[in-house]
């Protein structure tokens, strides 16, 4: 079939047409020369000498090419041009591939695509043909792919780039168009045309090749291949991600085109399980550095690496199925480490906020154990790094909140916990290696530790309320107490190292409670919960006694009033308060029988402290003023209006060592606190009594209000410190004021003095000492006349008795209360060695009273003669044989 010809190079001097077409056989006709040149016009050729004819087997391939020619009119050059160019498509053999009308079909269909001036471009009509072409012999697409391959390799070696886009473009067309079985037999060339072409020192040729890859990518193929492998592209596209032309926009456009090709690949491999692996280490290690590293631009414009380079991270991630995050991910880590980008709230935190919105939520637990492990194997880095793998955790756990922390949800708060303890091992001995040569401050230390208790709070926030109590219980069970639970804190940190762990777990312990909502207070605070941490209440350290005042007022407050509770004034308007409309629950009315006495004691104990400071005072009146609200009802009332009274009289006591500060800010927060108590629900008497004693106090004596003792300059007065009676809330006038209602049946408590009772669990508090028990089992001796025992006297039991003992039952069990507080309190604060004599004066008696126990028990039979021997040795003193005893 006849076509157009490409222009012919020149032809050796003494080369005349007739005398090529002249050896051709007999019954061949010449090929069709190019469109508008005729025959006719030969013979106006110049004369040249006569070519010798060609021997047989010779090819017109072989003549030498590089021939000087003479200066000739253009019309005669080009088509002299043309005419060598049918020559250098010749068949590989044979006279008859020096005739372009005896050459394959597909080979003349793909030549005709080529236009004369690669600067036209592609000869659309002629594509049409090829395409036409291709798709009704799908058998010969495999030859045309080979031969476009070929001769864009040719045209290549030439440095002919036209021709090679016409090419690549030629190809791009074939694949969109053959989607069907036979593709296949396209894209093996097709492939290796393009790592020809990246291989290639052209940058224009990278770009090129890149587009039509992606292009490529986007196809869908219905029947799999199982011989493909894209390896050299993501080690290609890799390298091109890290490009550093000299020229600026050059080397943004390859980068681009390398992001677009690693997107490319991954879209073509990662829905076919029968394509490479792209989820294996080693390609991973190359697709994700060569993405960060383009991450980290500043520069986020449409376009730029920078964006290109996040929409093809989330793709990646949003493609990877559960066994594919960890190797996802540990590519990251390895990145961050090695340029040192854990610093700060900056790029890791961006990182890892890309990769959390972008992975499954179902498969968010995963990263999180990743990082946890990460931290675990920086434990001995600088306390940046850690910082910022903290960062990072803290970050990624907000976005997890929709989510799941896994099945292990207590090993993450173990992990963070043990952080905690190391970085204040660190902060105490200066250094985090045990080779102790790399140093580390304090306040890197303390920022660590700030953003680990951060981190705790926003994990905890991710839980269920059941899971929130766990932890709870879980924190509490790694605070050191001494005597009780070990110390978490290394054998060299002493003293301070467990105070300074206690401290960072109770903040700990706080973060979770300040969001812990729940509306039964027995789940809130169970005994395993409440005992524990009210024992801390009696801590010598005042930073552990408001930490613990804070956690219970957080877990109490349901209604969220503390924050409208935050400043003490005697002017509180409770209409601003969010009130109970209903009655207590049985819940709650559970956990007032169970737990409120015991947290009236440690209130009244905690007040007793001599370093509370202003913020102490403001966290208990905080702290009694949520009780009121949320478990308000008239015997609550009345309690706490003792307690409330008991401080006064606290405040007034001679007994401690109180400061002027500490004795006016009990004043203080009982005035705010009956004000408040008041405008509850207790009948209006009540309050006006409050109000006439405030208004008298604001006249006369303003340093017993929290207004000038319970701000930042304190006005004391000076001298002796004496309170007018006057100046104070009568027990008298109060039991009348609530006379004739519904608290007139409690009313008979405030006629008792409150008098604490220490409880077993007050053993957990640092005054605990075997003193104190000692001095309740001998404490009823010490009133007692050292006088030899004598006879016990029996005395007849009678009515009257009986009677007489449960009348006088209270008041003896006063007394009794009050004199074994005299003696505890005499153990805690008087000198060690009054209370060595005291001990040792009593060590006789014991031993008196022990030998006389053994003679009544231990004592020989009676002998026939009425007569006991006495032994030389005590009975209790024989040794048996072993034989003898059962």
């Amino acid at each position: 079939m006849p076509g157009t010809l490409p222009s012919f190079p020149s032809m050796p001097r003494g080369v005349t047409m007739p005398s090529l077409f002249s050896s051709l056989p007999r019954g061949i006709n010449p090929p069709s020369l190019p469109r508008g040149i005729t025959m006719p016009s030969l013979p106006n050729l110049p004369s040249f000498p006569s070519f010798p004819s060609i021997p047989r087997g010779t090819t017109i391939a072989s003549l030498p090419r590089v021939v000087a020619m003479p200066t000739v009119p253009e019309a005669p050059r080009r088509l002299l041009q043309d005419c060598c160019s049918v020559f250098d498509h010749q068949a590989s053999g044979g006279l008859c591939g020096c005739c372009w009308a005896l050459r394959p079909r597909y080979k003349r269909l793909v030549d005709n695509i080529f236009p004369e001036n690669p600067e036209d471009g592609l000869v659309k009509a002629n594509m049409e043909k090829l395409t036409f072409f291709a798709l009704s012999a799908p058998e010969k697409l495999d030859r045309i792919a080979a031969y476009l391959s070929e001769r864009l390799t040719r045209e290549l070696n030439r440095h002919r780039y036209g021709y090679v886009c016409i090419a690549m473009e030629a190809m791009e067309q074939l694949l969109l168009a053959c989607r069907c079985q036979s593709i296949n037999l396209l894209v093996e060339s097709f492939l290796s045309t393009l790592r020809l072409l990246l291989e290639a020192d052209k940058s224009h040729l990278h770009i090129l090749a890149t587009n039509s890859f992606v292009k490529f990518a986007n196809i869908e193929e219905d029947t799999p291949s199982y011989h493909r492998s894209y390896d050299f592209f993501v080690s290609r596209f890799s390298e091109m991600c890290h490009s550093d032309h000299n020229d600026h926009d050059t080397q943004i456009k390859i980068r681009v085109s390398g992001i677009r090709g690693l997107q490319g690949v991954v879209r073509k491999t990662v829905d076919d399980e029968l394509q490479v692996n792209i989820w294996e280490p080693r390609h991973m290690e190359q697709i994700v550095p060569a993405l960060l590293v383009n991450l980290q631009l500043s520069d986020s414009s449409s376009g730029s690496p920078a964006e290109q380079t996040e929409v093809c991270f989330r793709e990646l991630l949003g493609r990877a199925a559960y066994g594919h995050i960890n190797n996802a991910i540990r590519p990251v880590l390895m990145h961050l480490d090695s340029h040192s980008l854990w610093g700060g709230r900056g790029f890791a935190v961006r990182c890892f906020q890309i990769i959390m919105f972008s992975i499954q939520p179902q498969h968010s637990h995963l990263v999180i154990q990743q990082l946890l492990g990460h931290l675990d194997a920086n434990s001995r880095s600088p306390a940046s790094v850690r910082a910022g793998i903290v960062e990072v955790l803290s970050e990624a756990a907000v976005i997890e909140a929709t989510g799941s922390v896994g099945p292990t949800v207590l090993e993450v708060f173990n992990t963070l916990l043990r952080q905690l303890r190391q970085s204040v091992d660190y902060q105490l001995t200066g250094y985090y290696d045990n080779a102790g040569k790399q140093a580390t401050t304090w306040t890197e230390e303390t920022t660590l530790q700030d953003a680990v208790i951060r981190t705790i709070g926003s994990f905890a926030n991710t839980l269920p309320v059941y899971q929130r109590s766990e932890v709870m219980l879980f924190i509490m069970g790694k605070i050191p107490v001494p005597g009780i639970y070990p110390a978490l804190g290394s054998p060299n940190a002493g003293f301070e190292g467990s105070r300074m762990i206690q401290v960072m777990l109770l903040k700990s312990l706080l973060q979770v409670s300040e969001r812990y909502e729940s509306s039964n207070l027995l789940t809130a605070l169970p005994s395993s919960f409440l005992e524990p941490l009210l024992s801390f209440t009696l801590m010598e350290d005042p930073e552990i006694r408001l930490l613990v005042l804070s956690i219970l007022t957080s877990l109490i407050d349901r209604r969220h009033n503390s924050t409208r509770l935050a400043s003490v004034s005697v002017t509180f308007d409770a209409s601003v308060l969010e009130l109970k409309e209903d009655r207590c629950s049985r819940q709650d009315n559970l956990f007032i029988r169970k737990h409120t006495q015991r947290l009236y004691r440690h209130v009244y104990l905690a007040c007793r402290e001599e370093n509370n400071g202003r913020s102490h005072y403001q966290a208990l009146f905080t702290l009694l003023a949520v009780l009121s609200v949320e478990l308000v009802n008239e015997e609550v009332l009345v309690d706490l209006i003792q307690l409330v009274l008991a401080l006064q009289e606290l405040a007034l006591s001679n007994q401690l060592s109180l400061s002027a500060f500490n004795r006016f800010g009990l004043h203080a927060i009982c005035a705010a606190f009956l004000n408040l108590l008041s405008q509850l629900g207790p009948p209006p008497p009540l309050h006006q009594h409050v109000t006439q004693v405030i208004e008298r106090r604001q006249k006369e004596a303003p340093y017993l209000l929290p207004e000038d003792v319970l701000c930042d300059k304190p006005r004391l007065p000076e001298g002796e410190l004496k309170v007018d009676e006057a100046f104070l809330f009568i027990q008298s006038k109060i039991c009348e004021s609530l006379a004739g209602s519904s608290y007139n049946a409690h009313c008979e408590r405030l006629n008792t003095p409150y008098t604490p009772q220490l409880t077993d669990e007050d053993r957990l508090s640092r005054r605990t000492s075997i003193a104190d028990t000692i001095s309740l089992q001998i404490d009823s001796g010490l009133h007692c006349s050292s006088d030899p025992p004598q006879k016990p006297q029996t005395e007849q039991i009678t009515f009257e008795t009986l009677k007489n003992a449960i009348k006088d039952k209270g008041p003896v069990e006063e007394e009794e209360r009050r004199r074994r507080m005299q003696v505890v309190e005499r153990f805690q604060t008087a000198p060690f060695e009054e209370i060595a004599a005291v001990c040792g004066s009593r060590t006789s008696l014991l031993h008196f009273k022990l030998n006389q126990v053994f003679d009544l028990i231990i004592r020989p039979p009676p002998s026939p003669s009425g007569l006991s021997p006495r032994l030389s040795t005590p009975l209790y003193e024989i040794k048996f044989p072993d034989l003898c005893v059962y």
